[in-house]
């Protein structure tokens, strides 16, 4: 196995050596900062005038737009302490789903060395469009026709199938220039810390050990359905607030940072972490006018449904998410973290009790 520290998660956010960096709210706009920032572009662009300033964002990444010779272009900076280089996998991956006809926009310089600063650093075109979570809030989202088009977009990135499964391997594509997942195996990766993530929620009070272990059992049950011999990408954050546009059109798929090599129903699940059945039904109908949809595939949805929402749980308990205001990204306008909190206790029981009686996706 892998030294990486990507090859011994399951979730960057909370299974990194550093769980929950980036979670909390950062000053990004530190004159310290800001010089490094520009000193690392001028690497890149050493002919260029460059003007840095920070930019509004509620991601794990600082975030800053960068005038260069008058142009804007959009940056990120990761500055965990595991000198992550996940960076250039993300990069890497932004170029190939953009080749497949998928809107994402292009990356013109990265650098995840730390040679030319304390930090990891990528420099992008900026997409001058909101996310479509704020649409969503505001009550605008033509949100059939937008769950139609994700649907179809998912399915053609599904395309890119990388030999492996779970994070790939960024020395390797530097190396090589090719993708290849960290694990042979898709159970192994699955399971990578799911007992820890059970065990910290009944710790911290959030679901009971008798839930848990329904949980446990549920997935267990169903360990058939991770028999995968070949996976597919998986963007493995699929949410509104990483798509770019108007209020009926997706001008870009963004933060490819957490990828995966995994199973087809994933990013499908992942959807259905945060909307009903009805967003998931147009979802299912763009997905199917691209590709067909897998054997198996209402089980599979709600397999990772549950695990994608055990992950979330834990995110939010550890990274405080519940005591948010409706400034913050995940809580619904005019609502609470509390509001929140029962949403995601609610989604946990749907997805448990989808996977055990094998329910029908609309239901949601």
């Amino acid at each position: 196995m892998s030294s990486h520290p990507r090859s011994r998660i399951y979730y960057w956010k909370c299974d990194r050596p550093a769980a929950f960096h980036g979670t909390e709210n950062r000053p990004r706009d530190g004159a310290r900062i800001i010089a490094q920032v520009g000193a690392a572009l001028r690497t890149a662009y050493p002919d260029r005038e460059i003007v840095v300033r920070a930019a509004p964002s509620q991601g794990n990444h600082l975030t800053y737009l960068a005038g260069i010779d008058g142009a804007d272009h959009f940056v990120r900076v990761e500055d965990g302490p595991e000198q992550d280089d996940y960076i250039d996998v993300e990069s890497h991956l932004l170029e190939e789903v953009r080749a497949r006809g998928v809107p994402a926009p292009r990356v013109y310089a990265s650098d995840s060395s730390r040679r030319t600063a304390p930090f990891a650093w990528q420099v992008m075109e900026r997409v001058q469009c909101p996310d479509l979570n704020q649409h969503f809030k505001q009550g605008s989202l033509n949100f059939p026709g937008i769950a139609a088009t994700i649907g179809g977009a998912v399915a053609t990135w599904q395309g890119i199938q990388p030999p492996g499964f779970g994070p790939f391997d960024p020395a390797l594509l530097r190396a090589t220039g090719k993708l290849q997942a960290f694990h042979s195996s898709y159970a192994d990766y699955f399971h990578l810390h799911l007992d820890r993530h059970l065990r910290y929620l009944v710790d911290r009070g959030f679901i009971s050990a008798a839930r848990a272990a329904d949980m446990a059992s549920a997935i267990e049950e169903h360990q058939s359905l991770l028999d995968l011999k070949q996976g597919c990408l998986v963007h493995k954050d699929l949410a509104l607030w990483n798509i770019l546009g108007s209020s009926s059109h997706i001008a870009a798929f963004i933060d490819f940072d957490d990828a995966i090599g995994g199973d087809p129903m994933d990013d499908l699940s992942l959807l259905g972490c945060f909307h009903d059945g009805a967003f998931l039904m147009h979802a299912l109908e763009g997905y199917q006018s691209v590709r067909p949809l897998p054997g198996d595939h209402v089980r599979r949805f709600w397999l990772h449904l549950l695990r994608n929402m055990i992950v979330k749980a834990v995110i939010r308990v550890g990274a405080g998410y519940f005591e948010r205001t409706d400034a913050f990204f995940l809580v619904g306008a005019g609502l609470s973290g509390r509001n929140l909190r029962d949403f995601t206790l609610a989604r946990l029981d749907a997805a448990l009790n989808g996977l055990q009686g094998a329910g029908d996706i609309n239901t949601l």
